[in-house]
């Protein structure tokens, strides 16, 4: 049995990023296969090379807003607020760059929990600060987000039923080799200046793991009613690949185990981030986000697609 877009446990099935018995929870580090009206917003501290040969320590705040235009396709915007420190300066503020996106759910299969999307990113030039790094060029970023739940494996490997993998691929594509960020010069003095730019391929998986199945709520068969109110334990590795004419560097990563908790109208997480190798960080940084249902939350504005008829 196959299930396009929503058509098959109900209108619920992509409202929540769900599919069969499955709960993709938002994760952290890249986007979720979910199509849906919802609020995010995560905040974070971490300590990392910033370019320069220094090191940073930046706490952000980011925030998004997405809002269905059908049951399939939604629009959104991303921005966010950063305060970087680094030792011997004082700190820096500034708002992060802002971006425009469309993404569409593509496949879901119900009975096999797998969801697949496609997105657009488009990152608006220098709408961000100079001071944080975030006065960048304008850049374009195509991406895919893909989940499969283990739910449907046999019985002889019954023990991986409550696992499931989440992964993204978005190459990021600058539209200009410089870029300017605030930097130590060797006078040792804080100034603009100007940094090469290159293509980055964002790419990332996550395993998670879905309680819903050591409780008797799960039956085996298809859902009865949502699988919310559960702990989704999971793990997110995220890495960044430089590619392209002028590209320098290796591919950086991180590793970020957390847990996620997740209600009727909001969904609640909190990671470690843990450097892979040096070029990534130093010592080990936290994020945290709330993200809310708005189609639940506020029924009245958000119960419906915008271009439903």
């Amino acid at each position: 049995m196959l299930v396009i877009a929503c058509a098959g446990f109900g209108q619920w099935a992509c409202a929540h990023g769900i599919a069969g018995n499955r709960y993709f929870p938002g994760t952290l580090t890249f986007d979720d296969p979910a199509v849906a009206d919802e609020w995010p917003t995560e905040i974070s501290s971490f300590k990392h090379p910033a370019g320069d040969g220094t090191e940073v320590t930046d706490t952000a705040i980011e925030s998004s807003f997405s809002r269905l235009l059908t049951p399939t396709l939604l629009v959104g915007i991303d921005t966010g607020w950063i305060e970087r420190s680094r030792r011997g300066f004082g700190s820096q503020t500034g708002f992060d760059a802002t971006s425009l996106n469309l993404k569409t759910l593509v496949y879901e299969n119900d009975p096999h929990e797998t969801l697949v999307s496609a997105g657009f990113n488009w990152g608006i030039g220098h709408s961000g600060a100079q001071a944080v790094g975030a006065d960048r060029a304008t850049t374009f970023q195509p991406g895919l987000f893909v989940g499969r739940g283990f739910g449907d494996f046999p019985d002889d490997v019954s023990w991986l039923r409550p696992f499931a993998i989440a992964g993204a691929v978005t190459p990021l594509f600058v539209t200009s080799r410089k870029s300017t960020v605030t930097a130590v010069t060797p006078s040792g003095q804080l100034a603009p200046v100007f940094t090469p730019a290159s293509n980055i391929l964002h790419w990332g998986v996550a395993l998670e793991f879905s309680t819903l199945y050591l409780t008797d709520r799960f039956n085996g068969g298809p859902p009865k009613e949502e699988p919310l109110h559960q702990f989704v334990p999971l793990i997110e590795f995220a890495f960044d690949t430089p590619f392209g004419g002028g590209s320098s560097g290796r591919t950086v990563g991180t590793m970020n185990p957390g847990l996620s908790y997740v209600a009727e109208t909001w969904q609640l997480a909190v990671e470690a981030i843990v450097p892979l190798e040096r070029a990534a960080g130093r010592g080990v940084g936290v994020r945290a986000q709330i993200l809310l249902f708005l189609d639940d939350l506020v029924p009245a504005l958000f119960g419906r697609p915008l271009l439903s008829p």
